[in-house]
């Protein structure tokens, strides 16, 4: 959708402009469900497990509900309902088993939050403590303790998931192109290794809070932080059996989600608190702890790639297995895993490929959508595989990458072909790669390390990422012109952090022609009042939101036009207009203000034709397909956003300790919309890709309790953690169905941070790294303990290396944390 994309001519677009919710949030008049207090309100707690598995044998509630103040007090066997968002194998309060350490079992709404707590403490329950399942391997296992015994009768999405009824496969996803053993036989060389990343949390600056009112004939008001309101309403329609006229929600400002505030979370529990209380409304928010036990994490993953190469170093084939840690519940862990199955090679064209992804149950706090969704996980193996191989092959990684990337022509693994359209990635790599000066050392960084002793690196790492949604995924909005000629645009799509309100406001501002001042984005959303978009997830809000915008601007200008042409008697198609009027091309003194037609307009004998000016845009992902189960080949992306990362990294060798000196991070954005919008997602999104490289990472004892719940033990990169310099590079290769040729790039800073990370130590002091977070005692162990290159080879020009390719495969040091 972009007729236009010419910076010359472009007002708006492709200048920065200042976001247009600062205000509001630097003065603190923005308001969140966090500072909602409404009347009568009743404040909700939990009670947790202290087990990672164990039956519930009884729960006393006695003291509690004596206690004065109480209103209503909860446990799993007061609620028949099951909740889910793609597998629905939740129950809303933990019934008749806990399946992970900090499980809600028994849940109290009171008139304080002391009291609430109080409560909490006073209810009794006991516990028949069993062996849980810790680790995902583990869980494959076919003598595995089975986390859902009963998977096989759970409602689920049939077109896209497959779970294996009998085992802890939440969900299978395959992917078959090629002849994948016809490719090994024709390699020179056969590489394959196992990489592995633990559980994270998203950890936004407002914890999961909610609001509920269940009021007279089951009409239900949420107000909730959440990223998406129309799915939090549908879902919960779904559980409790409602109309969607019934329910409300409400989503004010947003501090923050990167995936954790999806689908559906504390809302049925409040919803059911309310009930109970008579109607009174409840507001649970967790505390930083609950963040870390009570709600959803990232997913751990093992990834085994085996890799075949041609002499030459072309990519013959490669096999892929991923195993995904979904915790005690599938959540969006199942649709993590579908998105991982057809990005699973990164952005290389592999003709011959298989892939299995598997979501697996444990006994662990459930995975859910993460910044990147899965794509920051599987890219840290994808990314040091492609350096190992280039190692064994005797090739320049940066070379061995651009002869195996995606290019127009290429073929993905679902079958898609690439475009001049789709992104360039190899741009991308040569424009990091220019800016860390690599492949050397400058002669400023021989001195350094001549003057500390300390060694320097410099690593690249490539991404590639698509929206992953469902085909029909779609959205809409509404612009609607105010009496002043200004205009309020009425989206779906939330705003948590990422800058969508003021990206869409250039655009209309751009497509109408009208000053940015006068166009206006509704911060909060109401699915009573706002039109539907599916999610805002998958970094698809700017591409689809944009084109329904765009459209909305067409449909108001067409409506404002055919009044004119009345007014002015001229043919629709003489008229033309800026932000004031709209005039007769060839007689411009002949016009009228958009301010006379805004609302209606009336001759001076008071007859009056038009009425208020409202557009509205509807937009649906075009082209899309469900893939095909046996094969993984079908359509599933609406478009691919590319990118690299280069760094350059200072390191101790002899302690292991680093420093990361600069990173450089180029994306293909189609069209840059706001350069300083764009400038904050990168660097907020690689120094968070940064966190969970070189620190983050959940940790169990043998008994499944969750060590490190806090900032105490859990630390996350601030501002003073930024590499010392920072550089941004955007390539622009105009998306044709984007709007002034744009696409997403929201998740994708994350992305493969962490291998740049790993790639640049590596170069640095021959550390080879294949577990994240890299602390610096990680450092210090892989320098110490090499493991042979020979290791990873099962075939070579001169034959086989190793008779057995698991007998030496890596095993991690972490704890229990896979």
């Amino acid at each position: 959708m972009y007729e236009n994309n010419d910076p010359k001519t472009l007002t708006y677009v492709g200048k920065s402009a200042l976001r247009k919710d600062a205000g509001d949030k630097l003065t603190g008049k923005a308001m969140y469900v966090s500072d909602m207090k409404l009347p009568g309100m009743l404040y909700a707690q939990v009670k947790k497990s202290p087990h990672a598995r164990a039956r519930i044998v009884h729960i006393d509630t006695a003291k509690a509900e004596a206690l004065p103040g109480v209103r209503a007090v909860l446990t799993g066997d007061d609620l028949s309902y099951r909740i889910g968002l793609y597998i629905v194998d939740k129950n809303i309060l933990a019934k008749g088993e806990v399946r992970h350490y900090g499980e809600a079992v028994a849940a109290v709404a009171a008139t304080s939050l002391e009291i609430a707590r109080k409560a909490v403490d006073l209810i009794e329950v006991e516990y028949e403590v069993m062996q849980p399942v810790l680790n995902h391997m583990d869980a494959m296992k076919e003598d595995a303790v089975l986390v859902h015994p009963d998977l096989g009768s759970y409602e689920y999405l049939e077109s896209s998931f497959t779970p294996v009824p009998n085992t802890n496969i939440a969900n299978w996803t395959k992917l078959r192109k090629g002849d994948v053993e016809k490719g090994f036989k024709e390699s020179a060389y056969i590489v394959e290794r196992e990489y592995d990343n633990p559980s994270v949390q998203h950890v936004p600056m407002e914890t999961h809070v909610a609001i509920v009112q269940w009021g007279p004939r089951d009409s239900v008001t949420i107000w909730s932080s959440a990223q998406s309101p129309f799915t939090v309403r549908n879902l919960f329609c779904h559980t409790f059996s409602l109309p969607l006229g019934k329910v409300r929600v409400i989503v004010p400002a947003v501090g923050g989600g990167f995936g954790g505030k999806a689908g559906i979370h504390l809302e049925p529990l409040v919803a059911c608190l309310s009930r109970k209380a008579g109607g009174l409304p409840v507001k649970f928010q967790a505390t930083r702890e609950e963040e870390f036990s009570l709600l959803p994490c990232r997913s751990a993953l093992t990834y085994r790639i085996k890799t075949g190469v041609s002499l030459e170093g072309k990519i013959l084939a490669q096999k892929m297995e991923m195993f995904w840690d979904a915790g005690a519940y599938a959540d969006y862990a199942v649709n993590v895993t579908r998105a991982s199955g057809y990005s699973a090679s990164g952005p290389y064209e592999i003709p011959n490929a298989w892939v299995d992804a598997y979501t697996v149950y444990t006994n662990k706090p459930y995975g859910t959508a993460y910044r990147g969704f899965g794509h920051v996980e599987f890219h840290w193996g994808v990314e040091r595989h492609m350096d190992l191989i280039a190692k064994i092959i005797g090739i320049d990684p940066l070379e061995f990458r651009k002869k195996n990337a995606l290019r127009p022509g290429s073929i993905t693994l679902t079958g898609e072909k690439i475009t001049a359209h789709t992104g360039n990635v190899i741009a991308c790599m040569d424009a990091v790669a220019k800016s860390i000066k690599y492949g050397k050392l400058t002669a400023a960084e021989k001195r350094r390390e001549a003057e500390t002793g300390k060694k320097i690196g410099k690593g690249i790492a490539l991404l590639q990422k698509a929206p992953a949604m469902p085909s029909n995924t779609a959205t809409a909005a509404v612009i609607k012109m105010n009496s002043d000629a200004s205009v309020t645009v009425n989206i779906g799509l939330t705003e948590i952090g990422q800058g969508s309100t003021t990206a869409l406001a250039q655009i209309v501002a751009e497509r109408l022609g009208f000053d940015l001042d006068k166009v206006y984005v509704k911060l909060e959303k109401d699915t009573e009042s706002d039109p539907y978009d599916w999610q805002t997830v998958a970094s698809k809000g700017l591409l689809m939101s944009g084109n329904a915008c765009i459209l909305a601007c067409e449909d108001m200008l067409r409506k404002g036009y055919a009044v004119a042409s009345h007014i002015l008697k001229a043919g629709v198609e003489d008229l033309a207009h800026d932000g004031e009027r709209i005039y007769v091309k060839h007689d411009e003194e002949n016009s009228i203000s958009w301010q006379k037609i805004a609302v209606g307009y009336a001759y001076p004998d008071g007859e009056s034709i038009g009425g208020p000016l409202i557009g509205v845009g509807s937009y649906i992902a075009q082209g899309l397909s469900n893939l095909d189960k046996q094969t993984g080949q079908g359509k599933p992306a609406l478009d691919w956003t590319f990118g690299a990362h280069g760094i350059i990294c200072e390191v101790d060798p002899v302690t292991g300790e680093y420093a990361v000196r600069k990173i450089a991070s180029a994306f293909d954005v189609g069209k840059v919309v706001n350069p300083s919008l764009l400038r904050g997602q990168i660097v907020g999104g690689m120094l968070q890709g940064l966190g969970t490289a070189v620190c983050e990472g959940y940790i169990y004892d043998e008994a499944g309790h969750l060590l490190n719940p806090s900032f105490t033990d859990n630390k996350i990169p601030t501002s003073r953690d930024l590499p010392m310099e920072i550089e941004t590079i955007a390539v622009e290769s105009s998306q044709i169905d984007g709007p002034y040729g744009a696409r997403g790039v929201a998740e994708h800073p994350m992305i493969s941070v962490a291998p740049a990370l790993g790639n640049a130590i590596q170069s640095a002091v021959d550390a080879d790294l294949l577990h994240m977070p890299i602390r610096a005692e990680d450092v210090w162990r892989a320098m110490h303990n090499h493991h042979p290159i020979d290791n990873w080879i099962t075939k070579t020009p001169t034959g086989s290396c190793r008779s057995d390719p698991a007998a030496r495969r890596h095993t991690p040091d972490a704890a229990i944390s896979p």
